[in-house]
């Protein structure tokens, strides 16, 4: 019984419940990724080149040619699709940037928040009293 006690605290511990909040969002964010390069990104470079669809573009290594990457594949033809690799490529860069730029605003937030000075603490009940009593003995003497 042990394991399973010591399994459920580090289950239920804050640390774990946000990463998993992190890996979903991560997943959700990931495919607006995706759709940004195939459908906002990669259309204009592609129409830049000459009408060049950059998730079709392969290298057959089989005997048979084929119209498309899809038919390729859909034969069992052996293909190294490159295009489709550019794509990942480019949606890599784009979550990679985006993560430097959160870990950064993060660190900088970070040290605005050190830098802040600290509030001094407020005077004990013993301070407030001895310093009521300097107080009185000064006006008397």
């Amino acid at each position: 019984m042990g394991i399973l006690k010591e399994f459920q605290e580090f289950a239920v511990k804050g640390n774990v419940l946000d990463m998993a909040v992190g890996i979903i969002i991560g997943g959700a964010f990931g495919t607006i990724v995706k759709s940004l390069v195939d459908d906002v990104i990669m259309p204009p470079i592609g129409k830049l080149m000459g009408n060049v669809d950059f998730s079709d573009l392969f290298i057959n290594l089989g005997e048979v040619q084929h119209e498309s990457l899809a038919a390729a594949r859909e034969a069992g033809t052996p293909v190294i699709a490159y295009g489709q690799f550019l794509n990942n490529v480019i949606s890599f860069l784009i979550v990679a940037w985006a993560v430097f730029l959160l870990v950064k605003a993060m660190n900088s937030f970070k040290k605005k928040q050190e830098a802040a000075p600290a509030a001094p603490p407020a005077p004990t009940k013993d301070q407030v009293l001895l310093t009521e009593i300097r107080d009185l003995l000064a006006k008397k003497a």
